[in-house]
C-alpha cells in the first residue's frame, strides 16, 4: 500500500485512496453502519421530543402571549437533554469510525487482508479512548475560544457605556491570537486518535504523543491536512454540483380554492418532481460524509506513520513484520509505544 520508507505528500494521499479501494468493505461498511446507527437514534430521540412535549407545544402555540413558565421550562429541558444526547452519541460514532480507519491501518500497511471482524473488534475496544482524545481535545481547543467570548461580552458591556474603542481593540487582538492557537493544538494532537488505537494508549498518553510527533514537522502536517481537506471539498463539489443541475424545477403550487393552505399540502403536490432529486440528493451526502469521515482519518493515520518511520526507525521494524509474517503493525508488545525509539511489532488489540 506504501512504501515502507519515509512517505512524500504523493504517498500519504495515493496510500489513502489505495487503502479506501482495496479496504472499502472494512473502512466504509463500518463507517456505513456508524452512520445509520446515529441517524437512527437521532430519529428515536425526535419522535421521543415530540411525544415527551406535544401537550406543552400546542399550548404554547395556542396562547403566544400568555406562555406558561412551566411549559417553556419543560420544554427547554427536553430538549436540552436530548441535545446532549444526541452530542453524545455522535461523538461516539465519530471516536469509532476514527478507530475504524485506524484499525485496517494497523495490518493494512503491510498489505495484509483485514478481516471485518478483526477490525470491529479492535475499533470498538479502542473506541473510549478516541472518544477521551476528542473529549480532551474539545476542552483544550474550548479555551481560547472562550477566553475570547469573555472579551467580546466585555466590549458588549463596555459599549453600552459609551467606551467601545478599547474594548473593541482588545477583542478583535484577542481573536487574532485565539484562531492561530486553535490551529496549532488541532494539528499539534491531530495524531492522537491514530496513537489510541495503534498503540493501545490511554488518551493523554495518546496526545503527548501526538505532540511529541508533530514536534519540528507542524507545518508539514498542517499543510498535507489542509491539502487532503480541499480534496474531500473537491469531491463533495464534483458529488453535489451534477446534481443540482440535474434537479427538475417544480411546478408552482396551484390552488383549487382561494382559501390558505398549509405547507404540508404545498409540499404534497411538489413531491412528485423533487421526490427523486431529493432521493438522489440525500444518497449523495451520505456519499460525501462517508468519504470525509473515512479519508480524512485514513490521512492522519499516514501521516503518523510517517513520522514514526521518519523518527523511530518503524520502516525497520515493520519490513521484519513482512517478511517472517508476524502478526502486528505499528505498536509496542503488550502496550503503548515506547517514547524513545524503534518498536518491534506487537500483538493485535
Amino acid at each position: 500500500m506504501i512504501p515502507l520508507a519515509p512517505l512524500g505528500v504523493d504517498h500519504i494521499l495515493g496510500g489513502a485512496f489505495v487503502t479506501m479501494r482495496r479496504y472499502a468493505k472494512p473502512l466504509f461498511g463500518l463507517a456505513l453502519a456508524g452512520v445509520v446507527v446515529l441517524a437512527a437514534l437521532t430519529l428515536g430521540l425526535q419522535v421521543l421530543v415530540y411525544h415527551s412535549t406535544k401537550d406543552q407545544m400546542d399550548r404554547m402555540s395556542a396562547a403566544p402571549r400568555s406562555i406558561d413558565p412551566s411549559d417553556l421550562r419543560a420544554v427547554l429541558i427536553t430538549f436540552g437533554f436530548v441535545w446532549a444526547v444526541g452530542m453524545l452519541v455522535s461523538l461516539v460514532a465519530s471516536s469509532f469510525i476514527q478507530a475504524s480507519s485506524a484499525a485496517t491501518l494497523h495490518d493494512a500497511v503491510l498489505g495484509r487482508r483485514v478481516p471485518l471482524g478483526a477490525v470491529w473488534k479492535r475499533a470498538w475496544s479502542r473506541t473510549p479512548s478516541v472518544l477521551g482524545v476528542t473529549l480532551l481535545m474539545g476542552v483544550f481547543i474550548a479555551i481560547p475560544m472562550a477566553l475570547f467570548a469573555l472579551m467580546f461580552f466585555g466590549l458588549m458591556m463596555a459599549a453600552s457605556n459609551g467606551e467601545p474603542f478599547v474594548p473593541a481593540g482588545l477583542a478583535f487582538l484577542l481573536l487574532l491570537l485565539s484562531v492561530p492557537l486553535t490551529l496549532w493544538l488541532l494539528v499539534r494532537f491531530s495524531f492522537a486518535p491514530a496513537a489510541a488505537v495503534l498503540e493501545g494508549a490511554s488518551p493523554l498518553t495518546a496526545l503527548r504523543r501526538s505532540a511529541r510527533l508533530v514536534r519540528g514537522a507542524w507545518w508539514r502536517t498542517f499543510g498535507i491536512t489542509l491539502l487532503g481537506g480541499l480534496i474531500a471539498f473537491i469531491v463533495a463539489i464534483v458529488v453535489n454540483v451534477p446534481l443540482r443541475f440535474a434537479m427538475p424545477t417544480p411546478q408552482p403550487y396551484t390552488a383549487s380554492t382561494q382559501t390558505s393552505v398549509s405547507m404540508s399540502e404545498v409540499y404534497v403536490q411538489m413531491l412528485p418532481d423533487l421526490g427523486p432529486a431529493l432521493v438522489l440528493s440525500a444518497i449523495a451526502g451520505v456519499f460525501v460524509q462517508l468519504f470525509f469521515m473515512v479519508f480524512m482519518p485514513l490521512l492522519s493515520g499516514l501521516l503518523y506513520i510517517d513520522q514514526r518511520i521518519r523518527r523511530e526507525g518503524l520502516a525497520d521494524v515493520l519490513m521484519r513484520a513482512a517478511g517472517t509474517g508476524t502478526p502486528g503493525g505499528p505498536e509496542t508488545p503488550g502496550g503503548p509505544a515506547a517514547p524513545g525509539g524503534p518498536q518491534a511489532p506487537g500483538s493485535v488489540h
